[in-house]
């Protein structure tokens, strides 16, 4: 098998792809913010959450379903700013992975990252780090949401979580 990569260019690509999961699994992991409800934990992620209450018809009460899913649409995730962040921190992930991918594929195939590939990858994985940041900046602006506000206490906002933490 040859390599068009240096040494340090097969370091990089091992740490390209070790930042890329690591950036996607926290990007679909529904823990960047925990909460409880109804004597519940509760948390949220972007576009995941962790338990959620429902009214039980039976019982004429709300009770809490303690599982974890994906909202039901895209316009049922509770802020603005978490769709944003939901679109933003993707795109940044997929570019992550995507750079990642083809560094790897250049451990293994001669000739297929040139030095221009290999820069134009770094500007592409510069830009990816800098959505998932502008991602994890917004994140914060949706905790005025009425789920945010019912979980962590009407007191929270935009930066102010209130009675709970991250």
């Amino acid at each position: 098998m040859a390599s068009s990569l240096t040494c340090t260019g097969v370091i990089w690509a091992l740490l390209s792809f070790l930042c890329a999961a690591t950036s996607c699994v926290g990007f679909f992991m529904p823990y960047w913010l925990w909460g409880s409800q109804l004597g519940k934990p509760v948390s949220f992620g972007t576009f995941r959450r962790c338990s959620y209450p429902v009214h039980d018809e039976s019982r004429q009460m709300m009770v809490m379903v303690e599982e974890c899913g994906r909202y039901a649409s895209f316009q049922g995730i509770p802020s603005a700013e978490w769709r944003i962040c939901t679109i933003v921190t993707g795109l940044g992930c997929g570019l992550l992975l995507l750079v990642a991918l083809t560094a790897l594929m250049g451990c293994c195939v001669s000739e297929l990252i040139s030095r221009t590939v290999g820069r134009v990858a770094g500007g592409i994985q510069f830009l990816g780090g800098l959505l998932i940041g502008a991602g994890c900046a917004l994140y914060p602006l949706g905790w005025d949401s009425e789920e945010v506000r019912q979980t962590c206490g009407y007191i929270s906002g935009q930066f102010d979580l209130g009675k709970f933490s991250s």
